[in-house]
């Protein structure tokens, strides 16, 4: 199947796209509506908004918020086909939690995650938490019941608590080879745990070259195999806008024409600015991929893992 026919892309980590950030307090339906325009021009069917760390109450009011705006707006129900919360139950430590606030990171409870998922309105897809600040994995299987995709992510969880989450529901990692330090073990360390339990897990990643420089992308995806990989964009509001200079959040980033997102620092990326093309343009021409196994990457393994079929 030629990607030029094939329905549109399936993203299931969007932060904000089209000059638009959704984890903001004053989020309105002309923005979001413009956002999803930006998509759809893009050649993007559906995404999951993804909502990340900060306080629960702050998380609730803005998932609510995407809910409100979702009723108003047939264009932006088609193109929102749910959410994806990515925090605030992740690693703290500096590397893991990547660019997620340590002030609101907090180990997962089911009460907590009871009152995300009510402010959601039924319509969380994926949840991003760490297997190691999970205490006795309820939250993973209070997730996992209620047939919501658990991710592992921002995380440093140990072979054996890894297997641990699966067994108790787990069947995601959110973009592997991120939310996590520049340096670790050359060894032993969480991509190489969860490679080597790729025939169990769905695995994202995101193909910018920045993220994960193109030749490790193409050997992680050799390792995931064609069946259990995926791209995501883990797109800010930026992407979709060209290089410049905006204001993001806690964040002040200046983005370069290979629209790779820096903290000010460059101690760590600040989610991405790509967007679908220009990853597809990668997949194709630095890792030399075939057009039917980015259909699978970007279309057909997204809408498996998540239902949306």
């Amino acid at each position: 199947m030629s990607i030029t026919n094939s329905p549109g892309y399936i993203d299931l980590q969007v932060n904000g796209y089209g000059g638009v950030d959704y984890n903001t307090d004053n989020l309105t339906a002309q923005q979001l509506r413009q956002s999803c325009e930006a998509l759809r021009k893009d050649g993007v069917d559906k995404i999951l908004a993804t909502i990340i760390t900060e306080k629960i109450d702050v998380m609730s009011a803005r998932l609510a918020k995407l809910v409100e705006l979702r009723q108003q707006d047939n264009l932006i129900a088609d193109v929102i086909a749910g959410f994806h919360i990515e925090g605030p139950f992740i690693n703290e430590q500096i590397g893991y939690r990547g660019a997620h606030p340590e002030d609101a990171i907090c180990p997962a409870q089911p009460d907590a995650m009871k009152k995300l998922l009510d402010a959601a309105g039924g319509l969380t897809r994926i949840v991003t938490l760490a297997p190691e600040r999970d205490p006795g994995l309820k939250t993973t299987r209070f997730l996992a019941d209620q047939g919501i995709t658990v991710s592992a992510g921002h995380c440093d969880p140990s072979t054996d608590e890894l297997i641990a989450a699966i067994d108790a529901g787990l069947g995601m990692v959110t973009h592997l080879g991120n939310g996590c330090p520049m340096q670790m073990h050359r060894h032993d360390n969480i991509v190489q745990r969860v490679l080597s339990l790729s025939d169990r897990l769905w695995i994202g990643f995101i193909a910018d070259g920045a993220h994960i420089p193109f030749p490790a992308l193409s050997n992680y995806l050799k390792l995931a195999g064609p069946d259990h990989a995926i791209v995501v964009t883990d797109a800010i509001a930026p992407a979709g806008m060209g290089p410049g200079r905006y204001s993001l959040g806690r964040w002040d980033l200046l983005i370069g024409e290979d629209m790779v997102a820096w903290a000010p620092d460059k101690s760590h990326l600040v989610g991405s600015a790509i967007n679908m093309p220009r990853s597809t343009e990668n997949l194709r021409s630095a890792l030399g991929l075939s057009d039917d196994l980015i259909d699978r990457l970007t279309r057909t393994n997204p809408a498996k893992a998540v239902s949306l079929n």
